[in-house]
């Protein structure tokens, strides 16, 4: 709220913001956050492990995503190019050949991410379930 102050031969306002009420507000928080802090119980994330599907698939599609950005589908060892429009009408062909198919996209790591993501959200899109990512594990 601005005060009037009598200065002299006229009446003008002072502009100010009174900081103290911040302030104290400020310091309960902090208070509050310090006491409560160690008494929150760090909770245990369940993460999902590799290799413990309940049933296996009747089979693997296997996406490739090669260094220079191009997509090859290999289905029972057999691999052959395709491109990213193509890609979901190939996948859907080999899911209704063999109906408990799995779909996992393997991709060379001087391949940019978003490449990746381009090739999870376009069988997303096209309602492709079961969709997984290959890792390689260190030795």
């Amino acid at each position: 709220m601005a005060h009037m102050v009598s200065r002299g031969r006229g009446r003008r306002t002072i502009n100010e913001i009174n900081m103290v009420p911040f302030i104290d507000v400020m310091l309960v928080l902090l208070i509050i956050f310090m006491v409560t802090a160690p008494l929150i119980s760090p909770s245990v994330i369940d993460l999902p492990s590799v290799g413990k599907a309940a049933r296996l698939p009747d089979q693997v599609v296997q996406i490739i995503i090669g260094k220079d950005e191009q997509l090859q589908l290999k289905i029972n060892d057999k691999t052959s190019g395709v491109s990213l429009k193509e890609l979901t009408n190939a996948v859907r062909r080999a899911q209704v050949a063999v109906p408990n198919t799995a779909v996992v996209i393997s991709a060379d790591k001087a391949v940019r991410y978003e490449s990746v993501v381009k090739v999870m959200d376009t069988l997303q899109r096209a309602g492709i379930a079961r969709v997984g990512l290959s890792v390689q594990l260190a030795p």
